[in-house]
């Protein structure tokens, strides 16, 4: 529901009626020739400019940064399911109304837009806060990679499915693109609600073993169960916490300018057709979908085994998401008027593709440095990384406003270098893997540290995340008897 529009927008504009001026440049790629199976493209009814296409697109950030906060630390207080789940039912029900409401008014549309933006909001930050309280550290690399490659998957999906339909007739076309995804959203609440919950211990079919092994490796208690007072201070002077907030700002900077504008490059300095448009336009998320868990499952073996730390494996991850799009689209600019589409797409693909490291890095990182704090660390950082949400596509429709050259687009992608550099290359220098001293401040005095289960079926301590591998799930510890509900004999 928050890409779908990317593709859509290109078959709803008019680009026929639109003034075009490419008197400075002439550096346009020439379209290919048609042939007699060639259909001319098909125009929309709206005449929209760039510039005003850029603010349609991001205005669905602006609402996306106001509940960032909100729905991070009510996931904490109330349970990330709930919070979650309505936010996509009401993003699922606004979905529906899209295309009466951009039929109607533009201005109503935009609104609609940011209404949805505020549903969306909350998702990444209460996912954060439930994560917290079910992947054991050393399997978080891989869990979270998994968890958060949902959303390119969905991307995946979408991308060709919007591009069929927009190009088809069914229920006018590009309409039928919001009534497929609004219900699809619908259908998707009612099993969430059925099949998820917030916690192990609230879960009615997990068993005892996987149950205990989840609690343990997480330490765990009654005593920190609830929602602790949040130590602003040390969260705002922490230079870990400021290295995750600068690298997910700059990885969003690039990634929202191409998951926003990339059907609109294809089609005008491409020439791509729409239902082309779409499968192109979902490859790049494929290939990031395979590099999440590729890599994941890679730095949690090596984390598994020692072989790196948790502050090694996060800047190899980032370096590898952040560093591998930024040479690729310096590759693309140097070689984008050859109007070589084939390696223009190979270049595209992997400046997204790669981003895939990001999870494994700046995206595993609150839950990293405190845990507790997970899912208001991750509203403030991807609130502040909401920003180029709405700045990168209101920047790129001002560039190519009545000029849809290569000159224009390869000053966007030089500014998305610029900012990738800058912000990863500090992250790399402050990050760190190991938990902040803030993140227990407020627990009661007495609480354990941190246990794993051993294989002997004793716990034994561990103060880093990376520093022992990860147990068998056979190795299962009794629990506590004194804490209510459990009456086992500890052995």
């Amino acid at each position: 529901m928050r890409v779908n529009l990317s593709v859509a927008i290109v078959a709803m504009v008019n680009n026929t009626a639109i003034p075009k001026d490419n008197s400075s440049f002439s550096d346009t790629c020439p379209a290919p020739e048609p042939t007699n199976t060639t259909l001319p493209p098909k125009d929309g009814e709206f005449i929209w400019d760039e510039p005003t296409q850029g603010m349609i697109l991001s205005s669905f950030f602006w609402g996306y940064i106001v509940t960032n906060l909100i729905g991070g630390r009510l996931g904490e207080i109330v349970g990330g399911k709930f919070i979650y789940g309505i936010g996509v039912l009401l993003t699922s029900v606004f979905t529906l109304l899209t295309p009466v409401t951009a039929q109607y008014s533009t201005t109503l549309f935009i609104v609609l837009r940011v209404l949805e933006g505020l549903g969306e909001g909350v998702t990444y930050p209460a996912m954060n806060a439930m994560l917290a309280k079910w992947i054991p550290p050393l399997e978080r690399s891989q869990t979270i990679a998994l968890v958060f490659a949902g959303s390119q998957f969905g991307t995946i999906v979408a991308m060709p499915i919007s591009g069929y339909l927009c190009d088809s007739s069914w229920l006018g076309g590009w309409p039928a693109v919001f009534y497929v995804f609004g219900t699809l959203g619908i259908i998707w609440f009612i099993f969430w609600v059925i099949f998820v919950y917030d916690k192990p211990s609230s879960h009615p079919w997990i068993s005892n073993e996987e149950r205990t092994y989840i609690e343990t490796s997480l330490s765990l208690k009654a005593s920190n169960s609830k929602a602790l007072p949040i130590p602003w201070y040390h969260i705002l002077t922490s230079m870990p916490f400021w290295a995750i907030v600068v690298s997910h700002f700059g990885h969003n900077w690039g990634f929202y300018m191409l998951l926003t504008e990339l059907p609109t490059y294809l089609k005008t300095i491409l020439h791509f057709n729409m239902s082309e448009n779409g499968v192109l336009s979902a490859l790049p998320y494929l290939v990031m979908f395979i590099t999440s868990l590729i890599i994941g499952t890679i730095m949690d073996w090596l984390r598994s085994n020692n072989t790196v730390t948790t502050t090694t494996a996060r800047r190899i991850s980032n370096a590898i998401g952040i560093y591998g799009p930024m040479i690729c689209l310096i590759i693309l600019t140097f070689t984008s008027y050859l109007c070589d589409s084939t390696l223009a797409i190979v270049l595209l693909t992997f400046a997204v593709g790669l981003n895939g490291g990001i999870y494994s890095g700046v995206l595993n990182s609150p839950l990293d440095i405190a845990a507790n704090y997970g899912g208001t660390i991750l509203g403030i950082t991807n609130g502040v990384a909401t920003i180029p949400g709405f700045l990168a596509p209101q920047i790129v429709g001002l560039l190519t406003n009545g000029k849809e050259n290569n000159h224009q687009w390869n000053i966007a992608f030089w500014i998305a270098i610029v900012i990738y550099f800058c912000t990863n290359t500090f992250y790399l220098i402050f990050v760190s893997g190991e938990e902040q001293p803030w993140n227990r401040m407020y627990e009661q005095q007495g609480d354990p540290p941190p246990v794993m289960p051993s294989p002997n079926g004793s716990l034994s301590s561990i103060p880093t995340p990376g520093s022992m591998a990860p147990p068998s799930y056979g190795a299962i510890i009794s629990p506590d008897p004194n804490e209510e509900g459990n009456s086992h004999d500890p052995k």
